[in-house]
């Protein structure tokens, strides 16, 4: 059976108040391309539909005209459970219309295994699909702790609890899925992932997610990467939007898993072409190389972050013309070397210990001498008095 695996479509999201919303409608046309060409049997979406619990409606018309498209008015199973942006009400509100086109819609953590049969193949898929595991949508307290390492720990076992019930369900003869939507440790994130953990409390370890399985569909990350354990393949299939500029230059893609019961799953990364690229521009040259660049047409469809080194201030006059001439300048940065330099120099005099800021007060205020070091002991003596009478209240 072909599998296609994506997440974290985030519908909604702007970039710094620039709608994304015309690049999402492309992804979902491109995205309905290569669902038809490769004769996809089943589709997972794994959590982050949405950018937020309250979505605007252009984003859930988006999301229901692409299930309706994907699912091929029913004859594709299309599988979507909630990321941690999601709402998991609001998402599964819909379900029981969503079910009449093959659609699941899934909100919470349930205990169940879904059963899907993929009549092309007359193979079966048995699917565990664990929205976003959060104590509260868990319901429960892990731990009544606060030690990082024992939240972790506790939080890591819940969710290999979880998979170990379930994974009771599988067989030797099915093709053995799992679905979530969290953080295994060991990922490479970017910034514009909202933090599941808090510290390093809500990770788990790869190996709590293995048990029986043998490809784990994996969203939150934006950056496509992979791990293994024992004999599972996991995978985050990455956002198919660049989000934040820490995304900039990383290409996007989807993710198509080919399996059969028993065998290992082999994968194939469809890149995309839809989104603006997101650039980072350092203008050493300041305002003429800027205006070279646009000449040229220089990146002409994309998003960009511009640092401007000058030598003089830049008007707002001058940052319209410029934000005028290209509408895709999101930040436009003055970097002004001669203040740059005095600021680097000031963090490297605040990193110096107590005893050498006092020498070199010392020497620039008596035209080069040298404190003697009777009178640097006492110095230091003094500091260390005055913090303990701040200490103490006095």
């Amino acid at each position: 059976m072909r599998i296609l695996h994506t997440a974290d479509w985030h519908l909604g999201r702007t970039l710094e108040g620039r709608s994304r919303l015309a690049e999402q409608e492309a992804f979902v046309d491109e995205l309905a391309s290569i669902v038809r060409d490769s004769r996809i049997d089943l589709i997972l979406l794994a959590g982050d539909v949405y950018d937020s619990v309250n979505p605007p409606a252009a984003a859930e018309q988006l999301f229901y005209e692409a299930l309706a498209r994907l699912s091929d008015q029913g004859s594709r199973p299309v599988y979507v459970i909630a990321g941690n942006h999601d709402h998991p009400d609001r998402l599964a509100a819909a379900a029981p219309l969503a079910d009449k086109l093959g659609v699941k819609l899934i909100g919470l953590p349930e205990n169940r295994v879904h059963r899907i049969a993929i009549p092309r193949t007359e193979e079966t898929a048995m699917l565990f699909a664990l929205p976003y595991p959060s104590e509260a949508r868990l319901k429960e307290l892990l731990t009544e702790g606060t030690d990082e390492a024992l939240l972790r720990a506790a939080y890591s076992d819940r969710v290999r609890h979880l998979v170990q019930e379930q994974a009771r369900h599988f067989g030797p003869d099915t093709v053995n899925l799992l679905m979530s939507h969290l953080y295994v440790m060991g990922g490479k994130e970017t910034d514009s992932e909202r933090p599941i953990q808090v510290g390093g409390a809500y990770t788990v370890d790869a190996s709590a997610l293995s048990t029986g399985v043998s490809y784990a569909a994996l969203g939150h990350l934006h950056r496509p990467q992979q791990q293994t354990s024992g004999d599972c393949l996991l995978r985050y299939s990455g956002s198919p939007l660049a989000y934040s500029f820490s995304e900039a230059g990383q290409a996007k893609s989807v993710t198509i898993v080919d399996m059969k019961p028993g065998e290992a799953p082999t994968l194939e990364e469809i890149y995309l072409g839809c989104g603006r690229p997101l650039v980072e521009w350092t203008a050493r040259g300041g305002l003429a190389e800027v205006h070279s660049w646009l000449d040229e047409g220089k990146d002409a469809s994309a998003w960009i972050d511009l640092e401007l080194h000058l030598q003089e201030t830049i008007s707002l006059e001058q940052i319209h013309r410029l934000r005028q001439a290209r509408e895709g300048f999101i930040h436009i940065r003055p970097v002004y070397p001669e203040l740059q330099a005095e600021a680097d120099q000031v963090r490297q005099v605040a990193k110096l210990p107590m005893d050498e800021l006092f020498r070199r007060f010392y020497e620039r205020q008596t035209g080069g001498a040298q404190p003697e070091p009777e009178l640097t002991r006492l110095f230091l003596e003094l500091l260390a008095d005055e913090d303990d009478d701040a200490a103490s209240g006095m």
